[in-house]
């Protein structure tokens, strides 16, 4: 299984009345996942399924990453993926995949980079930040005995913007 994980894009600020659930990308945030979307498109980047959290600005951002290759129907929610999931979790729910599988998970932080540390070193602590916009790939993702997997890559959304 090919596993992306993508922390969402920018989001408008938390308002004190507002719901942090609510919050929705900003304009800025939707151009620059559009452009992340034309990224993955140019390098023929494709997903079987596209997971994401049930808040706002992450279902924006992978309605967005769909739009742009004609996957609407393969995006899934996982309540899992939102602010405080379960790791295990997370885990069963892409384990339920197809194991030939490519995934986009769609996220936050600091639960997007701490499921990339938990897969490729075994657990929370491999130091690994996301900036909104960045994009993991995590090869040969198996559960055998562990979550595991090797990074492939971690780009910013600046990287990306800028190639």
């Amino acid at each position: 299984m090919d596993l992306y994980i993508l922390r969402h894009g920018k989001a408008e600020p938390c308002d004190c009345g507002a719901k942090d659930a609510d919050r929705k990308l900003t304009g800025k945030g939707k151009e620059e996942i559009a452009l992340i979307a034309q990224w993955m498109a140019s390098r023929g980047i494709k997903f079987d399924v596209i997971a994401t959290s049930p808040l706002k600005r992450a279902h924006e951002t992978a309605g967005i990453i769909a739009a742009s290759r004609g996957l609407r129907s393969r995006i899934t929610v996982w309540d899992a993926l939102a602010p405080g999931g379960n790791f295990d979790d997370v885990c069963n729910e892409i384990g339920r995949c197809d194991e030939n599988a490519i995934v986009l998970i769609v996220g936050h932080e600091p639960t997007c980079s701490q499921l990339i540390s938990r897969i490729i070193f075994g657990s929370e602590s491999a130091g690994i930040v996301m900036s909104k916009g960045g994009l993991a790939k995590i090869r040969n993702h198996s559960f055998q005995h562990r979550p595991s997997g090797e990074l492939q890559w971690l780009i910013p959304a600046k990287q990306m913007l800028s190639l």
